[in-house]
């Protein structure tokens, strides 16, 4: 990966770019370690983030195979010169770590390291993680532990420097989306559970009313008793259907785990019992797609469906999920009352659209509106791959 030294502002730069392309904090944290690895021509980078135990929540390496972080065993514990750093905030640089008085030894298996620099990532008096890097290198051939003139320099230092601060912005601008992700799930299965606990109050009411006219016909009418009787059983098994939906789908939101077909199709098929409209759910050819691209779709097609079902009037909605080409197109489809769209734009209404094409945008797509009052509404959505 490494192919010599880079330096100046085209460095930092080119670092700084491979940071803002990633929202997910492991991403973050990882392009961090390699970007600075590369930046300062080292065999070894790492960067811890601190827990409230003495541990680590977060340890992550550049320049150790898999085969050798397994060998190492568990993480490093907060003690010596990385409790130093994460406690004082101050950049650490030494000739040789070994000879430093707070090294406390390292696992057998660990790769032998000599000079060492270390720099805290802070976001003002918070420190969020230690990015450290070992053994210097001369156009990515090691000096060898000990050799003259092959050490980190105080230019090396400025540049990581310079590098932890704008990754202490990335890092928290990773930690702002993930937890808007989270409330985004949280409200998603808020309304999920509203319109579970809608379809089994309805199908209670219908049982309840149902059982009272059993009861009223048990004396004069015993055939027509026994046949509502019947019908509470029927209905009485769909509610305890629909509440094992409830336990079921109003699991966390398994995006990451499932993947964007798999959650949407459940999510389709939970929408199908809880309204009057028969929703369906179909998909050709997709492939996996960047996180983004994939939150960008499940959103847009869960906007479309809420439109659809409350305020259309649909008997039928269709959702399609194709590949185009690297990417997807997402069709969501009803035969519903329709609108003008221009006549909603004059009106100061917008059903949710121009957020839909915002998110389109946002990830390099487009959206398309294609309704006419008593024809129905389509709403499509196309992103390129990664």
């Amino acid at each position: 990966m490494t192919h010599g030294p880079r330096s100046g502002l085209t460095a930092v730069s080119t670092a700084l770019l491979a940071m803002s392309r990633h929202l997910q904090v492991h991403d973050v944290l990882k392009t961090i370690v390699v970007s600075a690895r590369e930046l300062l021509d080292a065999q070894y980078a790492a960067l811890g983030v601190p827990d409230d135990h003495g541990g680590f929540a977060q340890f992550v390496v550049d320049g150790v195979s898999d085969d050798e972080w397994k060998a190492i065993g568990p993480l490093p514990r907060q003690h010596g010169i990385l409790a130093a750093m994460l406690q004082h905030g101050t950049p650490t640089r030494l000739a040789d770590v070994r000879k430093d008085p707070r090294f406390r030894g390292w696992p057998a298996t660990h790769p032998d390291m000599s000079d060492f620099i270390g720099v805290p990532v802070a976001d003002g008096e918070e420190i969020l993680a230690a990015l450290f890097l070992a053994n210097k290198q001369r156009h990515g051939q090691p000096c060898g532990p000990g050799t003259d003139g092959c050490s980190f320099t105080t230019e090396d230092e400025e540049l990581l420097r310079v590098l932890a601060q704008h990754a202490a912005i990335a890092l928290t601008n990773a930690r702002l989306y993930e937890r808007g992700r989270e409330l985004t799930i949280v409200e998603e299965r808020a309304r999920l559970a509203h319109e579970l606990h809608d379809a089994v109050a309805q199908k209670l009411f219908s049982l309840r009313l149902t059982a009272q006219a059993a009861t009223a016909l048990v004396d004069r009418d015993p055939a027509r008793a026994k046949g509502e009787l019947q019908e509470v059983n029927r209905l009485a098994a769909e509610a305890a259907d629909e509440l094992r939906a409830a336990v079921v789908e109003l699991r966390p939101a398994g995006l990451d785990e499932d993947g964007l077909v798999a959650t949407l199709r459940t999510q389709v098929q939970v929408l199908d019992r809880a309204h009057a409209a028969h929703v369906t759910f179909a998909s050709r050819g997709v492939r996996a797609l960047p996180s983004a691209q994939e939150e960008a779709l499940l959103r847009v097609a869960q906007e479309a469906l809420h439109n659809a079902l409350r305020h259309s009037g649909a008997e039928h909605v269709e959702v399609t999920l194709t590949r185009r080409g690297p990417g997807a197109a997402l069709c969501v489809s009803d035969d519903g009352c329709g609108f003008e769209p221009a006549a909603v734009r004059r009106a100061g209404r917008h059903l949710g659209l121009v957020s839909m094409r915002d998110r389109a945008s946002g990830v390099g797509g487009r959206l398309s509106v294609v309704s006419e009052p008593g024809k129905g509404t389509a709403i499509k959505m196309e992103v390129p791959g990664g």
